[in-house]
């Protein structure tokens, strides 16, 4: 049977939950660097990092901070951990008000797997766009759909030229679906190559 992919994002439509804001260090100034946790390899930062609760609410396991940054309460982090050991780095963070410990997910894979042809539309940035170092990266993905044989075995995974998705194996989607995690929103990105009965 063929293997299925989800984009995981937060699920911002939930009634009365939190937001997190911008992720600050000890001294409480805002990371000079917040896209090192966003664009699929190791980061560095081994310093302490503070969360701040930007509007009050009811906590989730799974939301975004400031940057689309995931952060995650210890059960989620654990149940990565546990199917995707290679796949992530897990952050410790502080939240104000909160006695449960946080993590960051960081993927720590990017793969090439963007199936153009099969998404509803794709943009690159070229020359005349003035921004030399996102030339020939995507600029836009809209309707996103991959090659799963391109996967090459990871279960998560940010997606090469395009690192504002993190997609995760249909293994990881069920894991968390079982567990009850609370906040996270899944769309299927498997391509029609791979698509069964639709």
């Amino acid at each position: 049977m063929p293997k299925r992919f989800f984009k995981l994002t937060d699920d911002v439509y939930l009634p009365g939950r939190w937001e997190l804001g911008h992720p600050l260090d000890q001294e409480g100034r805002k990371l000079d660097d917040p896209w090192q946790f966003r664009i699929g390899q190791r980061a560095p930062s081994e310093e302490r990092i503070r969360i701040p609760i930007k509007i009050s609410g009811k906590p989730l396991d799974y939301s975004h901070a400031a940057f689309s940054i995931p952060v995650v309460h210890a059960r989620v982090a654990s149940l990565f951990t546990e199917v995707a050991p290679d796949d992530v780095q897990i952050i410790p963070v502080e939240i104000d008000s909160q006695p449960d410990q946080h993590f960051i997910l960081n993927a720590t894979r990017r793969v090439k797997c963007i199936d153009d042809a099969a998404c509803e539309e794709v943009r690159y940035w070229a020359p005349e766009d003035g921004l030399p170092e996102k030339v020939g990266t995507y600029s836009s993905v809209s309707g996103m759909r991959i090659d799963t044989a391109k996967v090459e075995g990871a279960k998560v995974f940010r997606t090469w030229g395009w690192t504002v998705a993190l997609i995760v194996s249909e293994e990881i989607k069920e894991a968390l679906e079982r567990a009850g995690i609370t906040g996270v929103r899944f769309t299927d990105v498997t391509g029609p190559g791979a698509a069964t009965g639709s």
